[in-house]
């Protein structure tokens, strides 16, 4: 009498998940069945998992704190990024433009996507299509002029014009058939300036301590020359604003002297963010009292936020946010509440963020960060 055979027991029966019990892994070139789930792996003892500890900004420092690398319970150099966007390329499925088309730079190849212009400057809105008053004749197509500065397409540039995304000097232009000359006219899609002027260098320093915030030193110290690479030795740049020489992190560097005023005169009261460490414990109320303001001796001075980053033992980590920039504001400020600064690294200023850029590198800045920082300062 012939025998049934077993369920599951024939060769030409597929197997699935290996042997007995799913407990062998799937064979060379095997794939799982339809529907089979799988927990995640356990994370522990895993190679790159977060350390405990503080912040970092390049190589290691002395003072038990680190920026720019993700810790446990602490944070990156550079405060979290909002909206929830990553800092590299466009995600799929990003957000559109408000009339409907592809949002400016979205392509864009250096720096981050900081996300829409919140201040927007007033402009006048033409009630119907006209021909700018703008338009020369000789110019160029304005379309032609976005797309050569990196907006988007042609096709998705002359979407954004029909929408009244697009303002030359001021006023909205809705027309396809504007020329302009892009030497003589400024112009803005969605609220960012365009830098029309190739000539025109931005670029983010990560300086670190002991170098000096200059382009020489007659005394031979370490300056920012030192860190420029060959291509840009022969560009005439200069640094806005200045960091001293044992404080760390975040200093811009431009050939675009309108801007570098602009971000650092007072009226237009550009915030900066720094990560301060002192000794602790900290008196409680000391983060109000700095709110508040301190009397200093050339003046009253305050902070604009106060933030406890982390603590080790004998260490705090603090973060603030000012837009003062007085010389040597933050040590002055917390020599002032009786927590001399140990160690002091500006992570920010303006949308420009260090983030986890490696201490002494140059980068570029990207025409979509270029065009916020414009925008901080009404340009």
């Amino acid at each position: 009498m012939t025998q049934a055979p077993r369920s599951g027991s024939g060769r030409s029966n597929p197997r699935s998940g290996g042997g007995a019990g799913g407990s062998r892994g799937f064979g060379k070139g095997s794939k799982p069945a339809s529907g089979r789930t799988g927990g995640p792996r356990s994370s522990g003892g895993a190679a790159g998992a977060p350390k405990s500890g503080g912040f970092k900004s390049g190589a290691p420092k002395e003072g038990g704190f680190k920026s720019g690398a993700p810790k446990s319970g602490g944070f990156k150099s550079g405060a979290p990024k909002e909206g929830g966007f990553k800092p590299g390329g466009p995600r799929t499925g990003a957000p559109k433009g408000k009339g409907g088309s592809e949002r400016a730079f979205r392509n864009e190849r250096f720096g981050k996507n900081l996300g829409p212009v919140t201040k927007r400057p007033h402009t006048r809105r033409p009630g119907k299509p006209v021909i700018s008053e703008h338009h020369d004749p000789e110019g160029i197509r304005l379309q032609k002029v976005m797309a050569s500065a990196g907006v988007a397409s042609r096709r998705v540039c002359e979407e954004m014009i029909t929408e009244g995304r697009v303002e030359v000097d001021g006023e909205v232009v809705t027309e396809l058939g504007v020329r302009v000359d892009p030497k003589t006219v400024a112009i803005h899609v969605d609220g960012m300036r365009l830098q029309l002027d190739e000539t025109q260098k931005y670029y983010v320093f990560n300086k670190p301590r002991g170098v000096v915030s200059t382009m020489e030193d007659p005394e031979g110290r370490p300056c920012i020359s030192d860190y420029l690479k060959s291509t840009n030795k022969h560009e005439r740049l200069f640094h806005v604003g200045r960091l001293d020489t044992n404080t760390e992190g975040l200093l811009l560097l431009t050939n675009d002297g309108e801007l570098a005023n602009r971000l650092t005169h007072p009226s237009y009261e550009v915030p900066k963010t720094y990560l301060v460490q002192v000794r602790g414990p900290m008196a409680h109320g000391v983060g109000a009292q700095m709110r508040e303001g301190l009397e200093l001796e050339d003046g009253f001075a305050k902070v604009d936020s106060f933030r406890l980053v982390d603590s080790t033992p004998g260490h705090i980590l603090v973060e603030v946010v000012l837009h003062s920039g007085r010389n040597r504001i933050v040590r002055r400020m917390f020599d002032a509440v009786g927590h001399p600064v140990e160690r002091l690294v500006r992570t920010q200023m303006g949308p420009i963020r260090l983030n986890d850029q490696r201490q002494g590198s140059i980068r570029v800045l990207g025409r979509h960060e270029v065009g916020h920082l414009m925008a901080v300062v009404g340009l």
